[in-house]
């Protein structure tokens, strides 16, 4: 795209889904400290600690005018992924 073109601004945000649940009487008395202290435990004995993606996520893509029209008509890309045939390896 070069300066003065037709632009067109694609923002996409990702993050998790929360469904909120009725608190019951057996949440309540649950320990949740104790969960708290396995999960650290269960943390500082993992010898090899990865990288914790981020719960959301924020893209922006600038679109050229053939690009939005294509990106309208297939947002997740689904023909392009038909398109592949893949062997049963």
């Amino acid at each position: 795209m070069r300066a003065g073109d037709d632009r067109y601004v694609v923002k996409i945000e990702v993050f998790a889904a929360h469904d909120p649940a009725k608190i019951t009487e057996e949440d309540l008395e649950e320990d949740h400290m104790e969960a708290v202290s396995e999960l650290l435990r269960d943390l500082e004995e993992s010898e090899g600690v990865g990288e914790v993606e981020p719960a959301s996520r924020r893209m922006r893509y600038d679109l050229c005018p053939e690009c939005r029209r294509r990106f309208l008509r297939d947002p997740l890309s689904k023909d392009t992924a038909q398109k592949f045939d893949f062997s049963e390896n």
